[in-house]
């Protein structure tokens, strides 16, 4: 029986060419008509919108033996990404064994194998499944005391700055996205505000010229302790008093939060463009009221707040919706046959942990099949393994950093893993007969 991989974003095509590197049979779902994930703008139910970009620099942020081109900018935008994970499916060949247009609506224990049922009603035995749906599909919406008229929507449905013409706007939320949305508000709104409930570190996008990422790299690893006592005054001198623009001081230590990694920001609060407010008291109207006691009046509400890692297809056997209970963030405890590639929370970018995350569950299926010795000890060390992932750090006790790891320390431990049971964490460049970096297909 092949191995099923659910979603053909950017963990369902790591996850696709890592079995295929290792002659693993598989067949792969998608219920897009495309590759790409929530990368796809031009997706409905997706979290993107025009000016996305990614956060960590494109040096750093490509797939094992396959980076992105030289001719990208420091920090993609959203078509140059996903014109990436579309010839990174084209150079190895990923796209002949993907079915798209294929829906599964759940996935359930049968014996030693795995039922996946389509929303169309069929059913399919496979021995093992992973689950590579993501993390950004369903908002998290809170509640706003009160009784606003306005109108309030999830970032989720926002796509493009036009809708804030004419209206007055409130961000709420403190992620990258929040950011990248109320200085969207900055250009096109009446007015622009962003509420946070409290304050944070911001990362400038380049140090010196250079990725903030790049940057951080090509210093001594040092531990995050350290990193902490050397980088928070740098920032200081970076980025000035966040208190004099109106935002709050942070009251955590640099890393300790998921990081803000935006410049625009800051310029738009110094220039006057947003208003930055604290939390929501409550609304009345149009009226909102914020915890200083201060008020104004909005048309629209954008709740920037994030999203629930929700598995619908296997919930019960990954937990907690906010975080699923994984070993490594990739393996079910309980539940041998059935992995969940794409859903670790992290102080770094993300496609190189789904690159590894890949092609560790691969090396796993690949032992098992073959009945190697080490594959059972590694089944008893996912019931039973509880390594500290935190790198000395304190993370916030906030819903959205349970289960969150430290970069550094995950990546540490899993090229242990990997030097103790053989499993490279790695690929090397496609075969092809040109040498060519990756092209970028036209998305319109």
């Amino acid at each position: 029986m092949p191995v099923c991989i659910i979603g053909a974003g950017p963990a369902g095509l790591a996850m696709a060419r890592a079995l295929s590197e290792r002659g693993i049979e598989y067949r792969q779902l998608e219920r897009h008509t495309e590759v790409g994930g929530i990368w796809d703008v031009r997706r409905t139910d997706g979290p993107m919108y025009e000016s996305a970009h990614f956060i960590s620099s494109r040096t750093l942020s490509g797939f094992s033996g396959y980076p992105m081109p030289d001719s990208y900018p420091d920090y993609p935008g959203h078509r140059q990404v996903l014109g990436y994970l579309q010839s990174f499916a084209d150079a190895y060949s990923l796209t002949r064994n993907i079915e798209f247009g294929v829906e599964v609506s759940s996935v359930r224990k049968n014996a030693d194998s795995w039922v996946v049922t389509r929303s169309d009603g069929l059913s399919e035995t496979y021995e093992s499944v992973v689950v590579c749906t993501g993390s950004q599909w369903y908002p998290n919406i809170p509640d706003i005391p009160g009784d606003f008229t306005g109108e309030v929507r999830h970032s989720q449905t926002y796509s493009h700055p036009s809708e804030f013409t004419g209206r007055r706007v409130l961000v709420v939320g403190a992620g990258n996205s929040a950011c990248d949305i109320a200085c969207d508000g900055a250009r096109n709104a009446v007015s622009a505000s962003i509420s946070m409930r409290r304050g944070y570190w911001f990362i400038p996008k380049h140090i010196l010229g250079v990725p903030a990422d790049v940057f951080a790299s090509k210093g001594p690893r040092l531990p995050r302790r350290v990193q902490q006592v050397l980088t928070q005054p740098l920032l200081r001198l970076l980025t000035g008093d966040p208190e004099r623009l109106g935002l709050q001081k942070p009251d955590h230590r640099l890393f300790e939060t998921a990081p803000l990694i935006n410049s625009l920001l800051l310029h738009h609060l110094q220039h006057g463009d947003i208003t930055a407010r604290p939390g929501i008291r409550d609304a009345k109207g149009k009226t909102v009221r914020f915890t200083d006691g201060t008020t104004d009046d909005f048309d629209l509400i954008i709740l920037a707040t994030g999203y629930r890692h929700r598995v619908p297809v296997a919930q019960e056997f990954f937990g907690d919706e906010q975080h699923p209970d994984l070993y490594l963030s990739c393996f079910p405890r309980e539940c041998q046959g059935l992995f969940g590639v794409g859903f670790i929370e992290a102080n770094t970018g993300a496609f190189h942990l789904f690159d590894a995350q890949a092609h560790l569950v691969a090396g796993y299926l690949d032992d098992l099949g073959k009945r190697q010795p080490l594959a059972h000890p590694f089944t008893e060390r996912i019931r039973n393994d509880r390594p500290d992932l935190s790198n000395g750090l304190r993370f916030d006790d906030s819903p959205r950093h349970t289960g969150y790891v430290d970069a550094d320390a995950y990546t540490t431990y899993l090229e242990q893993v990997s030097r103790t049971y053989g499993w490279p964490l790695v690929s090397g460049p496609p075969r092809r007969s040109s040498d060519a970096g990756p092209t970028t297909k036209a998305v319109r």
